[in-house]
This record gives C-alpha cells, sequence and structure tokens, in this order.
C-alpha cells in the first residue's frame, strides 16, 4: 500500500508519509475512544423512547412491515449488523445468559458496525485536518472532540445508521480537499443507502468534489448509485404492497418540521441542544474572534466556501428533520478544522506545543 503523502509547507524538503501503520493507530485511537462510553449506552438505553431503534431492530431481522416510512430503504448498517450479529448469537446464551432470549445479539451487532464505522469517519477527519494544514497533534486533538460528543456515543452505541451518514459526509469533506477519487467514489456509493437526505449534499459534491472528479464522473456515479437505491426501494414497496405516492407525502411532511425547527432553534432550549452538540470544545472556536491581526491572517485559511456550504445542507437537515442536535452532529467536518487550524496557529493555543511551524498552511489539492 503505497503511504498518503501531505505537503505541510513549501519550505520543507518533501512530504511527509502517513503509512498504513499509522493510519491503523488513528483509528484504534478512533475507536478506543467511541467502544467505552458507547457500551454504556449499548447496555442501558431504554428503548421504549426511541422507535428509530426499533425500526433499526426490525429491519435487521428482515421485517419491513410496520417499519416508519421514514426507515425503511437505510438498508445497510441493519443487514452488516445482522450479519455480525448471527455468529454472536451462536454463544451470547453461555456468556451472557440473562441475555439469552431476546435482541441483545443484534444490539451488539449494531454496536460492533456502528463503532467501527464511526471510527472510520474519524480517521477521515484526522486526514481531513491534515490536508488543511493542521498539525497531527492539533488534528488528533479536534477528532477527539468529534467522538466525544454526546451523539458520537448516541450513533456508536444504539441501533441506528448515523455512523455511515457521517462516514459519508467526512468522505465528501476529505475527498474536496484532497482530490481522491477514491473516497468520492465510495461517498457516492454510499450515501443514497445512508439516508435518504443525501439528495441536499448531491450539489454540494458538484460544485466542491470537481477535483476528485469531474462532472460527467460524478454525474454517471451518482446516476448508478440512485438507481440502486431506487430498485431496493420498489423491492421493499413491493413486498410491502406500498404505493409509491406513499414516499413522496412523507418527504412532503417533513416541510412542516420548517417552522417547528426554527422556533426551537431560537429557543433556550434550541440553543442549549445546539451547543451540547461538541460542548465545551465549542468554545475553543470562540477564540478564534480574538487575537488580533496576526491570527486572523492565519488560522482561518481554508475555512473556505466548502465549509460554509457543508455547514448551509446541515442547515437543511435540521429545520426539515426537527431533530436539531443529531443532525448538527453532521456539520463535524467544517468543525473538526475550524478547530484544529485554531489549535495549530491561533497564539492562544501555542503553550499546548501542538502548533509545529513545520505543519504551516498545507495546500489543498
Amino acid at each position: 500500500m503505497k503511504p498518503l503523502e501531505f505537503f505541510p509547507d513549501a519550505r520543507q524538503a518533501g512530504p511527509i508519509s502517513l503509512g498504513w501503520r499509522r493510519l491503523l493507530l488513528v483509528y484504534a485511537l478512533a475507536v478506543g475512544m467511541l467502544a467505552g462510553s458507547a457500551y454504556t449506552m449499548y447496555v442501558h438505553f431504554d428503548f421504549s423512547h426511541s422507535s428509530d431503534t426499533r425500526s433499526y431492530l426490525r429491519m435487521a431481522k428482515g421485517e419491513f412491515r410496520g417499519v416508519r416510512i421514514t426507515h425503511r430503504y437505510r438498508v445497510l448498517v441493519p443487514a452488516v449488523a445482522a450479519t455480525v450479529a448471527a455468529p454472536i448469537e451462536l454463544i451470547y446464551a453461555r456468556v451472557w445468559p440473562h441475555r439469552a432470549a431476546s435482541d441483545w445479539p443484534l444490539r451488539l451487532g449494531f454496536y460492533v458496525v456502528n463503532t467501527l464505522v464511526l471510527g472510520g469517519a474519524g480517521v477521515f477527519l484526522f486526514l481531513t485536518c491534515l490536508r488543511c494544514g493542521a498539525s497531527p497533534g492539533a488534528a488528533a486533538l479536534a477528532v477527539a472532540a468529534v467522538l466525544s460528543s454526546r451523539w458520537a456515543v448516541y450513533v456508536a452505541g444504539l441501533p441506528l445508521v448515523d455512523s455511515l451518514y457521517m462516514l459519508v459526509f467526512a468522505l465528501a469533506f476529505y475527498a474536496s480537499v484532497s482530490g481522491s477519487t477514491a473516497a468520492l467514489v465510495a461517498c457516492i456509493v454510499l450515501g443514497p443507502h445512508a439516508k435518504e437526505s443525501f439528495l441536499f449534499l448531491i450539489p454540494w459534491l458538484l460544485v466542491f468534489g470537481r477535483n476528485a472528479g469531474r462532472l460527467p464522473l460524478q454525474l454517471s456515479l451518482l446516476a448508478g448509485s440512485l438507481a440502486v437505491a431506487y430498485g431496493v426501494r420498489y423491492y421493499i414497496d413491493a413486498r410491502l404492497g406500498a404505493p409509491p405516492s406513499e414516499s413522496v407525502n412523507n418527504a412532503l411532511a417533513h416541510l412542516e418540521n420548517l417552522s417547528y425547527s426554527l422556533r426551537r432553534m431560537f429557543s433556550p432550549k434550541g440553543v442549549g441542544e445546539l451547543f451540547s452538540i461538541f460542548g465545551f470544545f465549542s468554545l475553543v472556536l470562540l477564540a478564534g474572534l480574538q487575537g488580533g491581526r496576526a491570527a486572523w491572517q492565519r488560522w482561518p485559511r481554508h475555512l473556505t466556501w466548502a465549509c460554509a456550504g457543508l455547514v448551509l445542507v446541515v442547515l437543511a437537515h435540521m429545520l426539515l428533520s426537527g431533530d436539531l442536535g443529531r443532525m448538527g452532529y453532521l456539520a463535524a467536518p467544517a468543525f473538526a478544522v475550524a478547530f484544529s487550524r485554531l489549535i495549530t496557529y491561533h497564539p492562544w493555543f501555542t503553550w499546548l506545543g501542538l502548533g509545529n511551524r513545520a505543519y504551516a498552511d498545507a495546500p489543498v489539492a
């Protein structure tokens, strides 16, 4: 495997290589951060309060009748979780006899799959921060800030599909800053099967993903991936005898959330929910407003229109879903880049020793 290279500074003699061992270490750290806290969520969560988790558990069993139409086409994560749970179920009763007759093996399958997938998203966030000029230490701290969010624990520990959607957003942003065609292809192939709202990300990809794949390539990939997604929807609807208009009506029903989401966003409770996405790590961003002209000349570089555009895409998700915090977590790539560059370049954080001059101003491919 050829080591990944990035060019931290024109003054350096050559690129810094990130071989598979270093990337594996980053992945291990990301999974390690998630595994403990997500396990607590997996064990102690009260499923009676979450229709989402009950829907995905039923889908993992192959039971689609009665599943909410909002969830029924997101089959990839439930299918993989069921595959992982199959061998686990053979020994589960011996290891945990008090949990034998229940959905515990399936829950464990979701926990394993979601933790591993969200850890993979953390690796791409790390690489994105490096590509945007952050030092490795600052990039690692940014990943820690993202994966310690309460939503990371929620997404990794429960029978949900948000981990795959987070990976799709991480792949999209990495493709835009690195020019990686492989990341772009993976994003487009996985996106329509993660969530239907991937449609909101498509215009962003067509604009900011062009250096990873030109429009003809992107359009052909999108056509193929969306065709497969439509085939899955058609097959499920045919099994259930559901009319196509049901999906259209469900999509239009989300427009009713707009007024509710706007009112909630500007309420005290909504402000608290937004703050809780990244918690006290969000306060680091306030430092960006201080430090004078010298700070402003350095840390905001690479906070381009791509970041602003991604935030707008996430805002559309928030307003239409009504779930401000959970959807707001999708802004993690933009947050990680801003956070890591602040830690690298802002004078307030020089005492951390993470702003190595060798990593100054990495050019975006």
